[in-house]
């Protein structure tokens, strides 16, 4: 994480695509795709920050990052 926070903090766009709950919840910014995987996913149901997703009731990464938030 420091290698990318370094990145950010010269000026550069960082994009990660990532399942861990330890980077996503330090995103400035994020794209939440689902609800799941294969031909049930695919769908943009988010957009914003970490702490808006949690409100998000169709998202399963909501509710697991709920908890790490809260």
């Amino acid at each position: 994480m420091d290698v990318l926070q370094k990145l950010v903090n010269r000026g550069n766009t960082v994009l990660v695509i990532e399942h861990n709950l330890d980077v996503i919840k330090q995103a400035d910014y994020m794209i939440d795709l689902g609800p799941e995987g294969g031909a049930g996913g695919g769908k943009i149901l988010f957009e914003g920050t970490p702490e808006d997703l949690c409100a998000v009731k169709e998202s399963h990464t909501a509710k697991f990052l709920a908890l790490e938030l809260a």
